[in-house]
């Protein structure tokens, strides 16, 4: 199969998915399989691009020109693969757990769910394969449309409110600010498309890139950098699978990924570093670092922590970008994969919880690794690989991330990093401690083993694996991100 062959049906297959969610919604078991087939399908597609974009290939697709040198284009590349496989890749897992999740749990509307999911992944897939900025905002946008009947899918007032919330935010950054930056840089570079190296070198002055550099920032609304990070808590009203592909799948990663991308196919990162002009954004990313950490020690509702948790590790992201040197964008990349594994995984147990105990605040967690210890043990994995401590595959991305802020002699970013993994140990692992080494809460029944179902534990220890694995893959994920710092 060419790789324009490739790209064409990894953006098709998703949008099958969604259609035959539709026409099968009827029957819950054909729609649910059909779903995980053609899920199963997308990352083989995508992973067949995988060995020629580490030869070297940069497979294309032009779908259709809207003026001379600007189109709806594709254009393979190593952090657009990384996405792509992350965002496919765990598509078939959250699939899985929806499975037992919703069912456990009797939601309506449940082909609704499965079908704007489909069109969710369609998003992630696009922005993950364009080949240029005006395609990455159209399929940024799809994202956070797809998205919107997900978060307000109980339909309460809490949920439709929640919902505003986020739609809010996401178009308003998005409209009032990375469209205006978008547009501006089609009128002074003349072209869109993500080059490597950059395109706005020479062609304007440091105080309009600095402007720009500025849109994009606080433009990619999900991102979350503060103070535009209130639509992410506010999302948490959402059904656990929505809150993993929110944190972990697609949404998040698409905003990072954004900015990420931005920095090293359209500023450059020569330009950043020799102007110094991103520094302010490193501070920015540094500052939200720490006080998310901080207001997720004060959450004792779980999902809420890890919601504070999530906007916190994404400016680990942000500040690789920021850092514009090499160890700081392959370990802001790096940090795609991992964080995404880890963050699924504990957003898996926290719904697992929820599912056989009804439970959701903390304090009433004592003991819980009494009666679900499959699924506290795979939080504590996960909370460990965002912590990033070994044998975990979020230490090698902060370990670049470090050497990123030594690189560029910013001994204060060191700090920061060193004191949101104290941070983050703070916050994270006293719930699988006092889960296992606590006394439940008086009155509270401890009976046996009772896990959620099946379809909800098998995800999560899926996952929980994963960042163990990455670990051990490392190498991998580096070698294919390594032509992201050459200029």
């Amino acid at each position: 199969m060419s790789g324009a062959t490739a790209i064409g049906l990894a953006l098709a297959l998703p949008l099958v998915a969604a259609l035959v969610t539709v026409v099968l919604g009827r029957w819950p078991n054909v729609r649910e399989s059909a779903t995980l087939i053609v899920a199963g399908a997308l990352f083989l597609v995508v992973l067949s691009l995988l060995p020629g974009v580490m030869a070297g290939e940069r497979p294309a697709l032009v779908l259709f020109s809207i003026l001379p040198g600007l189109a709806i284009a594709f254009r393979v590349e190593p952090l657009g693969m990384l996405f792509a496989m992350v965002a496919s890749g765990l598509w078939i897992v959250t699939t899985c757990y929806s499975i037992g999740y919703m069912r456990a749990h009797h939601e309506e509307h449940q082909t609704r769910y499965y079908a704007c999911f489909a069109v969710a992944i369609f998003g992630a897939v696009g922005a993950a394969l364009a080949g240029n900025m005006l395609t990455l905002f159209v399929f940024y946008e799809v994202l956070t449309i797809s998205t919107y009947p997900l978060v307000a899918h109980h339909g309460t007032e809490k949920a439709r409110a929640g919902a505003r919330t986020y739609l809010a935010i996401l178009l308003t950054t998005s409209i009032g600010m990375l469209l205006l930056a978008v547009a501006w840089t089609w009128k002074i570079a003349g072209t869109l498309d993500f080059v490597p190296g950059g395109i706005l070198a020479g062609k304007a002055d440091d105080a309009v890139i600095g402007v720009l550099l500025l849109l994009y920032a606080f433009g990619t609304g999900k991102a979350a950098l503060m103070p535009f990070h209130r639509w992410l808590p506010a999302a948490m009203v959402a059904p656990t699978p929505v809150s993993a592909l929110l944190h972990a799948v697609a949404v998040v990663k698409a905003g990072v990924f954004t900015v990420m991308k931005v920095v090293v196919y359209i500023f450059g990162i020569d330009l950043l570093r020799t102007t110094g002009l991103s520094v302010w954004l490193m501070y920015v990313a540094g500052a939200t670092i720490l006080i998310a950490s901080l207001i997720a020690m004060t959450k004792d509702n779980l999902k809420a922590r890890l919601a504070y948790s999530t906007i916190s590790q994404l400016s680990y992201i942000v500040l690789g970008a920021a850092l514009a040197n090499s160890w700081g964008v392959i370990g802001g990349s790096m940090h795609i994969a991992m964080h995404a594994f880890g963050k699924i995984t504990l957003f898996f147990c926290a719904g697992a919880i929820y599912v056989a105990t009804h439970k959701t605040e903390i304090s009433d967690m004592r003991g819980i690794g009494r009666t679900m210890p499959f699924t506290t043990l795979a939080f504590m994995i996960g909370a460990l690989s965002v912590i990033g401590l070994p044998p975990m595959g979020g230490s090698w991305s902060k370990w670049y991330l470090t050497l990123g802020a030594v690189d560029a002699d910013q001994l204060v970013l060191v700090a920061i990093l060193m004191i949101s993994s104290l941070l983050n140990i703070a916050y994270l692992m006293p719930i699988p401690v006092r889960g296992f080494f606590s006394a439940p809460p008086e009155g509270s029944e401890q009976r046996g083993i009772k896990e959620a179902p099946l379809f909800c534990v098998v995800p999560l220890w899926f996952t929980a694996a994963g960042c163990l694995v990455l670990f051990f893959f490392a190498d991998d994920v580096y070698r294919l991100l390594a032509p992201l710092a050459q200029p």
